[in-house]
């Protein structure tokens, strides 16, 4: 098939003799120690957090397969939106209501945002994950595509042990570092975390008080404002240019509306209409569209994922007891690319005139503007959605190339 010859293609053209050159993880220890004494730790503190720390491969795993990017967001949403998710977060919303109603009077953020952070972070502190987060960061710092954020958390992490914000063993968390009962990664929990009681410690394991003021603290530093909503489903007119649905085209919300936009229900006129927003196609043309907010970008600060910032939006709703569904469906029968397909879309683009970027299987803003002008030159809707009917038309063969090494469309 043409496509599995141009994933192959695109795989040869990304592949470097660097994997080769990595230094041993024993070398990358020694050379990492120096950068952390630059940055200000304390020998003792590097040699008991270093000393007998191993590879976890479990990390480099997950690296490429994030849930978040690894599912069509349909999927994702079923289960960010379960009846037990739903359910329990309503009852933790009701037993800790004056803890959040306080929280929410102090830094402008919505208790039922705050639930459903927690919720999906970990099931309400069910699940805070039990990797040990210096040996994971470690891991992705010594070679991977994420070498400079492993690096800069690891010495964050140090820091918290130098600081004695937290010991050793509490310094456990998601493979990616992320702690605590809202996985905060360590310079989120440097800058953001809050010592609400003031006990003297920022407590986002045991102490709920801290857990949602520093959870509220972020969210109102990323720009989330009191009383404003995160988005509304909305209805586009017929021949609407999709490439008015662009991360950085926003409009006041009368502008979208003079444009023939519509809500999905209810009435665009009943909200304010200097609210400046911009259209959002988590699907493509053949799903469903929103217009997003302010506190929509500011839930992307904490996890830069659409699926998960659409999650996280709707949880709260339901949460909140607004229990309405979407009118529009989603293209169920679509699949997301493998991580090979992803690669080969960039290459195919590239190969075309299309600069997508690095050839990384990452579809960031990069790809997307290089998607999107390539179905523009095809007369396409310039919706910049990568899935495998997009693959299909863009090598002109059939998207056959799943590898079982992740998906992803977000």
């Amino acid at each position: 098939m043409r496509v599995r010859a141009v994933i192959l293609a695109g795989l040869m053209a990304v592949a470097t003799p660097a994997a080769a050159q990595d230094p041993s993880f024993e070398d990358w220890i020694k050379s990492f120690r120096s950068e952390a004494s630059a940055a200000g730790i304390r020998k003792e503190v590097l040699d008991s957090a270093l000393s007998d720390i191993r590879i976890n491969p479990r990390v480099f795993e997950l690296n490429d397969n994030q849930p978040e990017f690894a599912r069509n967001v349909w999927d994702y949403l079923d289960s960010a939106l379960s009846e037990n998710r739903v359910g329990a977060g309503r009852a933790k919303l009701a037993e800790h209501r004056a803890l959040l109603a306080e929280i929410e009077a102090d830094y402008g953020v919505a208790a039922e945002t705050i639930a459903a952070i927690w919720g999906q972070e970990s099931s309400y502190g069910a699940v805070m994950g039990d990797y040990d987060v210096i040996e994971a960061l470690a891991t992705l710092g010594w070679k991977g595509r994420r070498t400079a954020y492993g690096r800069a958390q690891l010495i964050g992490a140090l820091k918290i042990l130098q600081n004695n914000y937290a010991d050793r063993k509490q310094l456990r968390g998601s493979w990616a570092g992320a702690m605590g009962h809202t996985q905060f990664i360590p310079t989120t929990y440097l800058t953001f975390a809050v010592d609400r009681d003031r006990d003297g410690r920022r407590d986002l394991w045991t102490n709920l008080g801290d857990v949602f003021a520093s959870t509220a603290n972020y969210l109102a530093h990323s720009g989330y404002r009191s009383g404003q909503p995160w988005g509304v489903e909305v209805m586009l007119p017929q021949g609407f240019d999709y490439a008015l649905a662009d991360v950085d085209i926003k409009r006041a919300l009368a502008e979208w509306r003079s444009a023939g936009i519509a809500a999905a229900r209810g009435d665009l006129g009943e909200m304010d209409p200097n609210m400046r927003g911009r259209v959002f196609l988590p699907a493509g043309a053949r799903g469903p569209a929103f217009i997003v907010f302010q506190n929509f970008d500011a839930i992307l600060k904490y996890n830069n994922s659409t699926a998960y910032g659409l999650a996280i939006a709707m949880l709260g709703d339901r949460i909140d007891g607004r229990n309405e569904g979407l009118v529009a469906g989603w293209p169920r029968e679509d699949r997301a690319l493998t991580l090979s397909e992803r690669k080969a879309l960039q290459q195919a683009l590239k190969d075309r005139g299309f600069d997508p970027g690095p050839i990384d299987g990452v579809l960031g803003a990069g790809s997307k503007k290089a998607l999107r002008a390539w179905q523009r030159s095809q007369g396409l809707p310039a919706d910049a959605y990568a899935s495998a009917s997009t693959l299909e038309k863009l090598t002109g063969g059939s998207a056959t190339g799943a590898t079982g090494d992740g998906s992803a469309t977000n």
